[in-house]
């Protein structure tokens, strides 16, 4: 007889984003656990593509709660870790312990502008459009108009990455582009390029 958040964990086993919302829940894993891994994250991201259909308000696809800090990741893919899930609309839930957390932790962990594309209330979920192997390009549309956009180098080598805004389903020409990381914009004309060190991802807005 009060308010509850209702969790559904049974690893994805049973397709539960398919029937999770019929059965009252609000949020459902998608995956087995999360381990402070790389290629654990990159591996539950992988099963998220497909999944956005199922995603909305008040219905969310969970792949497991946060590693930010956790110690066996670089501070460099953590920084993707969080700009990945959310752009997923994931939960996001802390796994880390919060009494000793050191400041890199805390300045991800409290990313306003990335916890925003979060928790944007049109509740699209971020999707694959792009896949170059080692490179892709996730994208979430945001209730304003604007993309949230994560590049991502999966790989160890450095890139030089250009993506049109044409792939990012948006004008050729001219838009503001603002780094959310380092809290910088610019006027971008054309495509966003970025240099991606291995295991790194850059998270940016691009304005309608």
């Amino acid at each position: 007889a009060r308010p509850i958040v209702f969790s559904l964990c049974e690893w994805g086993q049973n397709k539960s984003w398919e029937w999770g919302k019929s059965v009252g829940g609000h949020l459902w894993r998608t995956t087995g656990d999360i381990s402070d891994r790389w290629n654990s994250v990159m591996s539950l991201l992988d099963r998220q593509v497909g999944l956005e259909k199922f995603s909305g308000p008040n219905a969310w696809n969970d792949p497991d709660m946060l590693e930010v800090g956790n110690g066996r990741m670089t501070n460099t893919e953590y920084i993707a870790h969080f700009s990945l899930w959310a752009l997923l609309n994931s939960p996001l839930i802390a796994g880390n312990d919060l009494r000793s957390m050191n400041d890199s932790t805390r300045m991800i962990l409290t990313n306003k502008e990335v916890i925003a594309v979060n928790q944007d209330w049109g509740g699209m979920q971020g999707h694959k459009v792009r896949d170059d192997g080692e490179l892709e390009v996730w994208l979430k549309p945001m209730a304003s108009g604007d993309k949230a956009v994560v590049l991502l180098n999966r790989g160890t080598t450095t890139f030089e990455f250009s993506v049109p805004f044409t792939d990012l389903e948006m004008s050729a020409g001219t838009h503001q582009v603002r780094d959310l990381w380092a809290h910088t914009a610019k006027p971008v004309a054309g495509a966003i390029r970025v240099t991606l060190v291995g295991h790194s991802a850059a998270m940016v807005i691009v304005k309608k």
